[in-house]
């Protein structure tokens, strides 16, 4: 299914996309899209129910915002150097094990709301990622197959960067990764059953009309099941929790002088295989 909500910033509804690319409302099935449904098998079957009866009202899509498919996040854990490619257009060394690092869940706004390049910003810069849901609560998993089984869903996110905040100003990478709307999300979640391999799905960003980003979640250096495996080990995990998985190359940080940082007035457009589109234009915070 791919579940979206839709509305006005803090008074969305919760919407399904769907066969046939119709916006059907959910709210007379179910309150919202947040970690407590995703956790509720019976409320899911509703969802299922009602959709394949024909039950759900058509909303009209015309002038209407969509904003991040899933309230209520707990967290958001980001994965750093996580692809093959990027590592090597940054001239990083693999690592050994996954990094961690965090950004705030207030930094995650609809996928085509406007993205605010921060005061003093010379360096904000564009990373396409496959966003995994969590379903279920995740303690010392010991397994891949025990890790896919706690996933919920996926979405398309978008790990915005300030990186001379987050390379140069000393201290850890938070710092240029938690301003205001770095995280764009959605536009749907998709649920777990309909991605049968999350390694295998086509990333893209264009900036401004031009393809910067063009990879696949093959080139993962630790795949999806991996990454929830091992973050389980040092965390818990809750449904509504959020783990972004890293980016491919292409990203601005990688290229060659003078790299061609985000400014207001760019338009950055990206999308993942079977998870949508986004669009943001920037603006100065």
């Amino acid at each position: 299914m791919k579940l979206l909500r839709v509305g006005t910033a803090g008074s969305e509804r919760p919407a399904l996309l769907d066969a046939e690319g119709t916006l059907r409302d959910l709210s007379g099935v179910v309150p919202d899209i947040d970690g407590a449904l995703l956790a509720d098998a019976a409320a899911l079957g509703r969802i299922r129910s009602a959709a394949e009866a024909g039950e759900l009202p058509a909303l009209d899509q015309d002038g209407l915002r969509v904003g991040p498919p899933l309230a209520g996040i707990g967290k958001v854990v980001c994965i750093g150097l996580n692809y093959h490619d990027h590592a090597r257009e940054t001239g990083a060394e693999l690592p050994v094990e996954p990094i961690i690092f965090f950004k705030a869940a207030d930094t995650v706004i609809g996928p085509n709301d406007t993205v605010l390049v921060p005061r003093k910003s010379v360096k904000t810069d564009w990373e396409v990622e496959l966003a995994v849901v969590i379903g279920r609560t995740a303690r010392y998993l010991g397994s891949h197959e025990e890790a896919l089984a706690h996933v919920a869903g996926y979405a398309a996110s978008h790990d915005v960067s300030e990186r001379e905040f987050q390379l140069e100003r000393s201290g850890t990478w938070d710092k240029g990764k938690n301003c205001e709307t770095f995280n764009p999300l959605g536009p749907w979640l998709l649920t777990a059953d309909e991605v049968p391999d999350p390694q295998n799905l086509a990333l893209k960003l264009w900036v401004n009309g031009e393809l910067k980003q063009n990879g696949t979640t093959a080139e993962q250096i630790f795949s999806v099941a991996e990454v929830v495996r091992y973050v389980s080990q040092f965390m818990t995990l809750y449904p509504g929790d959020v783990i972004n998985t890293g980016t491919p190359a292409g990203v601005a940080l990688g290229a060659p002088e003078p790299k061609p940082y985000l400014r207001a007035g760019d338009v950055v457009e990206l999308e993942i295989e079977g998870l949508g589109r986004q669009r943001q234009e920037l603006k100065d915070a």
